[in-house]
Parts: structure tokens; sequence; C-alpha cells
């Protein structure tokens, strides 16, 4: 969990619907201090006399009128989402009803919650850390089985507790550099040789780029892996990103320079999300138009992570770029073995490309956050300093400030800080001083 709390509690109670609207049920979430006293003014339900982590049938009223059957669920500080006293009213998912319910709400003293305010107060109260609170926006917004994977994976702590470990190792090497500049008098003491500090802040840094190395992958997965058809104009370019869709997304003709913009759309395969781009076909031309075209199709080449390359019997491909981290994938259309327009050879091509796809378990971490990935590259750069300042045996008191630096960029991503008293008492709890 993160190291830092609300300097104060929060004295709203808030209510909102948590559910989208126009379902059976709907849920309405109540959280804050007066919860309890706010939902059994409207029930005869007395809240603060039940069991925590318990569900009950009640009637919600307006004081004459029964409103709704519903069910309440109880939770209790600090064991629920916010960390706050929280009730969830499961309501009959009419309109009426559930404005009615929080119009009751209101009415007993609760406000209505601000975007995020639930996770928000999740944070604040030592629930969350902010990369776990990212992950539920993420988790949200997932739209595919790797992209619920890895916000899955970074929602239970994974990310955070990689990060853990790095603010203890960093927390040990600021440690032992500050017993060497408040000891430096005493030449018979030696906590740390430079090049036991040199290796392990060698590790720590590897470590920190192998995490930032995964950024470019993890944008891919949730963005939609990005992959380019190119090749010579008539090839089945358009034909081949139709069948792979399932529909006429592009314009098929026999006219060559049909396609003279580049063509998005996306597909789910093997619960990856794609994003294919059809290009214009690559030949010389004198037109410009067409040739504007055949620029835009070089670029979404060299942004792809995966190039379907198209040709046909007797037609080259085309000679354009390929990068060592991009797979490239031939097509020889018209054939036998591959036909676009007749669906022949679709199902092998598929597989190819779930196979191109970053492959990642459920115990990888991998970072999908620009906020993240820069905070990563940050603490990179500032312990790169670290490195050289060992190398070039610089004193204790530069080294250590960068290592504030390093410790503070990856504290940004989980919301908390070191203090100095924490490398204090890390350095009286793992070292005997004065023996």
């Amino acid at each position: 969990m993160n190291n830092f709390q609300s300097s104060a509690p929060q004295e709203d109670t808030i209510c909102a619907l948590a559910t989208a609207p126009g379902g059976a049920i709907g849920i309405i979430r109540i959280s804050g201090p007066q919860t309890f006293t706010v939902v059994s003014n409207l029930c005869s339900l007395n809240c603060d006399a039940v069991a925590a982590n318990t569900i009950h049938y009640t009637h919600i009223t307006d004081g004459t009128t029964v409103i709704d059957e519903v069910l309440v669920s109880v939770f209790r500080a600090p064991h629920s989402y916010t960390g706050e006293d929280s009730v969830e009213i499961s309501c009959h998912g009419s309109s009426y009803i559930l404005n009615k319910v929080l119009e009751l709400l209101m009415q007993n003293g609760c406000r209505m919650a601000n975007p995020g305010e639930y996770t928000m107060r999740a944070y604040l109260n030592g629930k969350l850390d902010l990369s776990q609170a990212e992950a539920v926006a993420d988790l949200i917004a997932s739209t595919n089985k790797a992209t619920h994977d890895i916000a899955m994976n970074q929602l239970r702590g994974h990310f955070s507790s990689e990060l853990a470990q790095l603010r203890e190792q960093l927390l040990k090497l600021t440690s032992l550099l500050e017993l060497e500049l408040d000891f430096s008098d005493h030449e018979d003491l030696e906590f740390a040789n430079r090049t036991e500090l040199l290796d392990l802040a060698q590790k720590i840094d590897d470590h920190i780029t192998r995490l930032a190395d995964t950024f470019h992958a993890g944008n891919a997965i949730k963005n939609g892996i990005p992959v380019a058809i190119v090749g010579a104009p008539n090839v089945g370019k358009s034909t081949l990103l139709n069948a792979l869709l399932g529909e006429e997304r592009a314009i098929v003709s026999d006219i060559q320079g049909t396609t003279r913009d580049a063509i998005e759309d996306t597909i789910q395969l093997g619960g990856i999300t794609f994003r294919f781009i059809d290009t214009a076909g690559i030949r010389h031309t004198d037109d410009k138009i067409e040739n504007l075209g055949i620029e835009r199709s070089i670029s979404a080449a060299q942004r792809a992570h995966i190039i379907l390359m198209v040709t046909e019997p007797g037609v080259p491909y085309p000679d354009i770029p390929i990068r060592d981290d991009q797979t490239l994938i031939r097509i020889e259309n018209k054939t036998p073995t591959f036909q676009a327009k007749h669906g022949i050879g679709l199902d092998n091509l598929r597989q190819q490309l779930i196979a191109a796809a970053p492959q990642i378990s459920d115990s990888d971490t991998i970072i999908t956050s620009a906020r993240h990935y820069e905070a990563l590259l940050r603490a990179h750069t500032s312990l790169l300093r670290v490195l050289e300042g060992l190398h070039t045996n610089l004193p204790g008191d530069l080294l250590a400030e960068d290592l504030r630096l390093t410790l503070h960029h990856l504290s940004d991503i989980t919301g908390g800080q070191i203090t100095p008293q924490e490398t204090l008492n890390n350095i009286f709890s793992h070292f005997c001083i004065g023996k």
C-alpha cells in the first residue's frame, strides 16, 4: 500500500450510481462517515447494528411511500473499497427509482460524488496506491483479454510490489552512503565498498530499464497492435483487409491507385486487438496525389509492429526498410495456398498474427501508462549519474542527492515518498552501530 495518508478524514458522505443506466438492476454506492445513518433513515434496517460484509433485504421509503424493494450491502471501515463505512443499494433498474433514491440520499445529507472520487478516497485512505488506482480506470476501459489481464495484474499490486523491491534496494543504497558520510572520520569503520555499491546500483538500473522497455509492447496492446498492409497496386491489399474484418471496409477496384489514403480498422484475434492499416499501393508514379499516399504507406509501415507484405505471382515485393523490432509476414496472394478473396489461407495468417503479438503471462509486469514510463526514464537518468559517480569516485553527498531523485521519480508512480525518518529507521534496523 502507499505511504501517503490523508491529512484529514473525508467529512462528506457521497453517493452515486455505480452501474450503467438501463439495466435490470442499478447499484447506488454510498461512502463516508454518515453512511449508516443516512441509509438507516430510508429503510427499516439499522446499518449500525448489522454485521459487516452482509446483505439485507429491505424497503426504501420516502417516509410514507415504498419506493423500491432493495438489497443493502454493508461494509465497515477500514475493510471497504474506499476504506470508509460504505453501503451499496441494489435497486430495480428503473431510472425513476434510481433518481428517487439518489434524491432521498441527498435530502438526508449525502452529496453526489465527483468523477473518480471513490477511487480517490481509496487512495487517500491507503487502500490503493496511485498505480493501482490508475489500473481501476484501465480495467473499466479494457476491451480484450490482453488489456484486461494487464490491468488486473497492476490492480493486484504486481507492479507496486516490483517498485517496492526497487525502493527497498535504493533505500539500502542511500543508507550506506549516509553512513559513509556520517562516519567518514572513523577510518576503522567500513559499511560497504564502492564496488559493492556499484554492483547494487547496476542491478537496480537493469531492473528499471527492463520495466521501461515493456512500455512499447504495452502501449501497442492497449491501443491495438499496428499492422500495416503494404504492397504494389492491385495485389489484393484492400481485399485482404476486408476479408480479415469480415466486411467491405475498403474499396476494391482493378484501377491502380484506388487506395490513396490509409484506411484503419480493428479486430480481435486471440484476445488481442490488432489495428490494421490498408495503405496505398507502392509503385513509381508521376501522380502527385498518389505519391502522397505512397509516402503515407511507407510512414505507416515504419510505425507498425507487424508488416503484412502482399504480392501476387510475377509482382515483386516492395523495397521498404524493416527494423529489427518489426515482424515481417510475406503473403503471396492469388495462389492455390492463399486467396484473400475466397478466404483461403486466412486461418493460418491469423495464427501468425497472434504469434507475432507481444506475449504476456499473468506474472509479467507490462507498462501501459505514459506517466509511469516517463517516471521510469527519469529514474534511469538519475541512476546513470549515480553509476557514473561511483565509477569516478564522486563524493557520497553528491551521489546521495541523485539517489534521492531516483527514489522521488519511482515514488511518483505509486504516490509514496521517502522521508529522512525512513532512511534513519533503515540504518538502525539493518546495521549495528556502536557495538
